[in-house]
Formats: structure tokens, C-alpha cells, sequence
């Protein structure tokens, strides 16, 4: 690619944006430009072949020819070589709309009309045709099909390649989105990553080297489609070149994309290589109530995706959270739900459903390989039990996870936070089964020249061989030389983990409450606080004035007999035990004739109880310590590498209903957090040992709430890479400190002189 035509080429589209200024402001150029940059583009494809084109229409024409037959001769006429038609059968290029200045406008509605069917679809979704209105009024529509015809304006294929047109797309966009101060979480994925993802997602795959292989290529948020022509262009090479790693290969790609734009830009793109367009569905993946997997029940070899950083699906959620309840593992959602505020993991469970089957051993299990860029919040985000939890297990303990490259932040156009690539298959090879390889790719970059938004960083390409050397090597413990601060200096970057390395069990630990009970004056004004002893006053009879009023006065005496009661327990003093201070005042109520509800003695413990640790134990009816919720803990227990499962869940997990949870590496389904019965009874004697070496030397009256045990999954990839700095030593500091304050007296003593 000339790198300086390219860059002249963006500069003159942008100055042609510039002529829109006026009617339209700055974010609004994308309503022209975009459209019209495919229509040049278009333009020049066809414009050799425009006579034939023209002469057959006319033929066909007048024989009557039927509609369907005619669109494949007149795709003939314009490229016999051609799979997919593309011809336009109107008069007009852009030369020639030149030529009519007074009737620009409907002419250049009769040239986009008189496309082939495919293309005239794609600028429907563009809307461009509601454009034309506006800039013929305003008097810039002649100024700008001009500019665009101006032979520097050349986007032919022979020297505007899909490659550099993928770039100039991207650059476009990119600067729209600047001026629109677009959110971060809608943005576009550079380059130089999705060729990272390609290099990894194809690295350690026999197949893809096989001479005429077929292979099904999916990104279920393709955007203008960049991971489907990094993808070819991983395995076709540059157009014109002997390079590439498969040439022979035979390659279908598929996208859906829920963005009008971004869906007719990837068209576009996809219509010019001679590519199948029904094969890039437009509407929302995940669902929305209109729209929802273009692809049901369809599966591909691999599937590349940079979903949305961080953004709500409260759009989807009704037809999410019903194909959750409902379908459960039968249909895509079925590990669980993430928070409303990031929807990320849901497009991996998408994409999860769409791998082919795999069974080692089995040669027509084909299986499939994800790479996906996710932002920090699916490596850890939700507590044990949760739905992003539950989902990182079922991933784990299934041995789909197979590794995670963190990446430098400043990558991205629109935001400039760290971002993970995670690869996930269900066919790992013999050596990398059962484990998770994590690699520190967060130093390799480089600073570029000219920042472009918030992309102040660049992966070389020597860099992303050596990233994709770490992945391929599978090296626990590998080093790499990095820059620190400024400095060289060796790094491990790259770990290698055990699957259940990544899991825990939180236990929630509980100690007795301990009160000391007083009936003082102060104590019992306190019974005022209380819900339960201030609705003895209220009445729910708002109808009858008369009896509610009634019923008001009889609780304003029971509360006025109830303090009496207590108050003659305050020669007691202070009660250390709560059994003791309980059995006094039943007493005290039964020589006044009141029996004391177990609500009102609830209110009655908490207003005249104060915590003491000196106290003795509150007990319940079976004698069992009461818990402290103040003094709850919770624990968080690393799985053990052995444990013995419990026979009745093998059982029960070979039942056909639950062929979903074969893949559970603990005694607890997929899902929700509860029942944990069988996780309790095999995980006890780890928990047991933990509590007597970690707790209970400490706190010897803990003990363990078993009910509430739950499973946690997270992966802190950063703990892992993390190196400790000690301190500068003092005397360096104070050196500082000194020579800086001679530095300042100095500055002092010239102003004062």
C-alpha cells in the first residue's frame, strides 16, 4: 500500500467533507460522505463495462425479458467473472451527471435507482436519497459529485484496493465519530488488532493449511466488516501478491450488524469482492424484539468479534432474559446473565452456541475457535454466584477458555482503556488441555507520531509476531524484553495456569451475637424507633374515621403498658445474658396481664440490646448461636486440586435432561448458585481445614454458614504479571528533598533581591 496516496486520498475526501459546513454541521457529514464515497467507489468499478451494460439492458429490454433472468444476463454483460451481479443500468456516471448541472438532482436519484438489486439495497439503509433534497437546496450538490469525479478522487480497485478502502472507511469514521463526541463503548477496532486476533485465532490450526479447505467465518458485530477482510486477507494475502497462508482456501464469511451505516459500508465492501451480501444480516444479535440471531441454529469454523465496551442492554433485555428462562442451555444464555450495564459476555455465549461439535477422536467433529476483545470487566466483574461468575465457569470448567492476551491501552479511537483478546475453543490440543494460558502483551507498542483520538498506541507488526510466537510456544514462565518506564528491562509474559486455578468457593463465616440488655430510660425511648412497636398505633381502617381512631387509642395504651413493664425491670440493671433478661420480663408481662408478641419482642431485644463482647451467647429455640450480622465474614477459599464427587451428582449428571452440565468439573450444575447441597458435602473437609488453619486460631468461636457457600470464577490477570518496586531508600529521597529546597531558597533570595 503507498502509504503517502493513501494519506493524500483521506486528506482530499476530508476537504470535500469540509464543503458540506453549513448545512450540515461537522457530525452530520457522515449523511453524504459515507454514501458517497461507495457510490464513487461503485462509479469507478463499473464504468469500463458501462456501455455493454447499457446495450444488453436495452436488448433485454425489448424482448421482454422476465425480471429475474435479466438480472443475471445484465450481471454477465458488466463481469462475466462474476458470482453476485453488480451493474447499473441508468445513463449517467458522475462525468456525466456533470454534464446537466439543472438536473443533478433527479438524475443522480435515477443513476442510484438504476443499480442491480443488491446495490441499490445498500443505499436504502445509507438513506442517502434523503440527502440529495437538502443538498440541492442548499447548492453544494454540483460542488461536491465534482469533487468526488475529480480524477484524484480515483477508487478504482486497481489503485484503491479493499484493503486501503477498509482503511479510508475507517479513517472516515473515525473522524465522524470525533465530531459526533461519540460514547466509548461505540467504537471501531484498528487494524493492526484485528490482525493480532487473526494471527492468533489461526495459529496451532492444521486446517487452515490444507489446500482448498472450506471454512466458515463469522463476526456476529461486524461493523464495516474488518474481521472478515482481515481474516481473507490473512489467508488470501494483499491482492496482486504470492503471499498469503492459504490461497487456495475457500472462505465464506458472515456478519450481522445492527448499525444501518456500518451494515451498507460492510455490504459494500462485501459486493465489490464478489462476495454473497445476503451473508451479513442487518438487526440486532442479540435481540430486540424486531430483530435477533440472523443465524439460528447455524454454526462456523472460527468467529472473530470486538462487541460494545461497557454498554447497557436494556434494549435486548426483555427478549434475553425470556430466551434465559425458558430456553435455558437449549438456547444461548443459559450460564447466566451479566449485569444490565455491559452486555459483553452475552456475545460470547452467542458465539459459544454457534461452535461446531467436538469429540476427540471423532473425525466429523469439526469444533470451532472464538477470538473476542473484551474490556476488564468480564475478566472479574460480579461476586461468587452472579451471572458474569457463573458464566466465566461454565466457560472454564467446559476447558473452552484457552488463553487471554492483555493488550496496551490507548488502542482504540474512542477510548483508551486496557482491552483483552480471549481465545476460546472446544478443540484444544493434548498440551494445552486443562489449562489457561495468560500473556502480558501490555508493552508491546509503540507511540505513534500523531495521536488520533484516544489511539496514541500501535502494535507493530514484529510485535505481533512475537505475541503470537508467546501464544504459539505455550511457555510457562517465558520472558520477553519490554520497555519500562522508558528502560529496557526482562518481563515474564507468559503464564500458563491450571483451569481451577481461576476458581474459589466464597464461605461465609459467622459469629455469635453477644448483647448486654438494660431497661433505662434512654434504652426504652429507643422501642419509638422500632417499625413493629410503632405500628401498634396506626390502624388500616381508613374508611371508618371512628374505629380507626379507636383503634390508634388502643395502641397508644398497649405501647404505654409495654415501657411501664420494662420500666420495672431497670432495678435489674444490666443483663449480660439475653435468656436471663427474656424469662425476667415474661414475667414482669404476666403480672400485668400482656402477652408479648414475638415481633414486639424482636423490637424490644434491639432497643433496650446493646453489642458486648463480654456477654454471653444469644441463643435461638434450639439452642444454636445466634449469628452477628455485624460480624459476618466471608472467606474466599481456593478449589482443591482433589476432592472426591459425590456419587449421587455423577448420577444425576448423566441423566439426558442434564447434558449441559456433563462438562461441570464440581458438584454443582451450571447456573444458579443454588442448590449447593453436593458442592457442601464434597467441599467440606477442604473448608473445614481452611477454617482451622486460617480462622479459627483467630476467632475460635467462627463457624461456617455451609448453606451459604457459593462457587466464584475470576481471572485477575494483572495480579499474575504484577512485579513489586520496593521504595527508593530514604537517604535518596531526602537527598531530593534537600536539594530541592536549596533550589527554591535560591529562586526566593533572586526575587527578594
Amino acid at each position: 500500500m503507498n502509504i503517502q496516496a493513501h494519506e493524500n486520498l483521506k486528506s482530499t475526501i476530508w476537504e470535500i467533507a469540509n464543503r458540506l459546513r453549513g448545512p450540515y454541521r461537522p457530525p452530520q457529514y457522515r449523511l453524504v460522505m459515507l454514501p458517497i464515497v461507495v457510490l464513487r467507489r461503485l462509479d469507478c468499478v463499473l464504468e469500463k463495462t458501462k456501455g455493454a451494460v447499457l446495450k444488453e439492458y436495452e436488448k433485454l429490454t425489448a424482448q421482454n425479458t422476465p425480471e429475474s433472468a435479466m438480472e443475471r444476463l445484465l450481471g454477465r454483460a458488466a463481469d462475466p467473472k462474476r458470482k453476485h451481479p453488480l451493474y447499473n443500468v441508468s445513463p449517467f456516471t458522475f462525468e456525466k451527471l456533470l454534464g446537466d448541472p439543472e438536473n443533478i438532482a433527479p438524475n443522480l436519484v435515477s443513476y442510484i435507482n438504476g443499480f442491480s438489486p443488491t446495490a441499490r439495497a445498500i443505499f436504502e439503509k445509507f438513506k442517502f436519497t434523503d440527502q440529495i433534497e437538502k443538498l440541492d437546496a442548499s447548492n453544494r450538490l454540483f460542488t461536491i459529485v465534482k469533487a468526488m469525479a475529480d480524477p484524484q478522487v480515483d477508487l478504482h480497485p486497481d489503485r484503491i484496493d479493499n484493503l486501503q478502502m477498509g482503511y479510508l472507511f475507517e479513517h472516515l469514521v473515525m473522524r465522524f465519530n470525533e465530531q459526533a463526541n461519540e460514547e466509548a463503548g461505540d467504537h471501531f477496532t484498528p487494524r493492526e488488532v484485528i490482525r493480532l486476533m487473526a494471527n492468533l485465532i489461526y495459529t496451532g490450526e492444521p486446517d487452515v493449511y490444507k489446500p482448498g479447505i472450506y471454512l466458515e467465518i463469522y463476526d456476529p458485530t461486524c461493523g464495516t466488516g474488518g474481521m472478515l477482510s482481515e481474516s481473507e486477507r490473512f489467508f488470501k494475502g494483499e491482492p496482486g501478491s504470492d503471499l498469503g497462508q492459504n490461497k487456495s482456501a475457500n472462505l465464506a464469511l458472515f456478519g450481522q450488524e445492527y448499525n444501518d451505516e456500518a451494515w451498507a459500508i460492510c455490504c459494500s465492501d462485501m459486493l465489490i469482492k464478489d462476495e454473497d451480501v445476503s451473508n451479513i444480516v442487518l438487526g440486532d444479535t442479540l435481540g430486540d424484539g424486531k430483530a435477533g440471531d440472523g443465524f439460528e441454529r447455524r454454526q462456523f469454523h472460527y468467529l472473530l468479534a470486538n462487541p460494545p465496551f461497557g454498554v447497557e442492554w436494556k434494549d435486548q433485555k426483555a427478549v434475553v432474559e425470556k430466551e434465559h428462562n425458558e430456553m435455558g442451555f437449549s438456547g444461548r444464555f443459559g450460564a447466566g446473565l451479566p449485569a444490565i450495564n455491559d452486555g459483553s459476555l452475552l456475545f460470547l455465549q452467542h458465539m459459544i452456541s454457534k461452535m461446531h461439535t467436538y469429540k476427540a477422536g471423532d473425525e466429523n467433529a469439526v469444533g470451532s475457535k472464538i477470538a473476542i476483545v473484551f474490556n476488564g470487566s468480564p475478566l472479574f466483574s460480579g461476586d461468587a454466584g452472579s451471572g458474569p461468575s457463573n458464566i466465566r465457569r461454565w466457560i472454564i470448567e467446559n476447558d473452552w477458555l484457552d488463553a487471554i492476551v492483555a493488550l496496551p491501552d490507548q488502542l482504540f479511537y474512542n477510548t483508551g482503556i486496557f482491552t483483552y483478546v480471549w481465545l476460546v475453543t472446544n478443540r484444544k490440543p493434548p498440551e494445552r488441555r486443562g489449562k489457561v494460558q495468560l500473556i502480558d502483551g501490555t508493552r508491546f507498542f509503540q507511540r505513534m507520531k500523531k495521536s488520533l483520538n484516544n489511539k496514541r498506541n500501535e502494535i507493530t507488526e514484529d510485535q505481533i509476531r512475537h505475541l503470537t510466537r508467546l501464544y504459539g510456544n505455550f511457555r510457562d514462565g517465558e520472558t520477553a524484553e519490554v520497555r519500562i518506564n522508558g528502560d529496557t528491562g526482562t518481563r515474564v509474559v507468559s503464564r500458563i495456569f491450571e483451569n481451577q486455578e481461576f476458581g474459589f468457593l466464597k464461605v461465609t463465616v459467622e459469629r455469635p451475637l453477644r448483647m448486654n440488655f438494660e431497661a433505662t430510660e434512654g434504652r426504652i425511648a429507643k422501642l419509638d424507633d422500632q417499625s413493629a412497636f410503632a405500628s401498634l398505633a396506626t390502624s388500616k381502617k381508613r374508611k371508618d374515621d371512628k374505629e380507626a381512631a379507636r383503634e390508634i387509642a388502643e395502641g397508644r395504651n398497649l405501647q404505654h403498658v409495654i415501657r411501664a413493664v420494662l420500666a420495672t425491670l431497670e432495678g435489674k440493671g444490666r443483663y449480660v445474658d439475653r435468656a436471663v433478661f427474656d424469662t425476667d420480663m415474661i414475667r414482669a408481662a404476666k403480672r400485668a396481664g400482656l402477652n408479648l408478641a414475638t415481633p414486639i419482642k424482636k423490637a424490644i431485644f434491639a432497643a433496650l440490646g446493646q453489642r458486648d463482647p463480654d456477654a454471653e451467647i444469644c441463643r435461638d429455640g434450639r439452642g444454636r448461636p445466634e449469628p452477628d450480622s455485624e460480624l459476618r465474614d466471608t472467606e474466599n477459599i481456593p478449589l482443591p486440586e482433589a476432592f472426591e464427587m459425590p456419587k449421587a451428582f455423577l448420577e444425576a449428571v448423566r441423566k439426558k435432561e442434564n447434558v449441559a452440565h456433563k462438562g461441570a468439573k464440581l458438584p454443582m450444575f451450571f447456573g444458579p448458585d443454588k442448590p449447593n447441597e453436593y458442592l457442601v458435602m464434597a467441599m467440606r473437609p477442604a473448608i473445614d481445614a481452611y477454617m482451622a488453619r486460617e480462622v479459627l486460631p483467630h476467632v475460635p468461636d467462627a463457624w461456617v454458614d455451609y448453606d451459604k457457600t457459593k462457587v466464584g470464577y475470576e481471572i485477575p490477570i494483572n495480579r499474575h504479571f504484577y512485579v513489586y518496586k520496593p521504595p527508593r531508600p530514604l537517604g535518596d529521597i531526602e537527598a531530593d528533598i534537600t536539594e530541592l529546597e536549596g533550589e527554591i531558597a535560591r529562586l526566593l533570595k533572586g526575587l527578594v533581591a
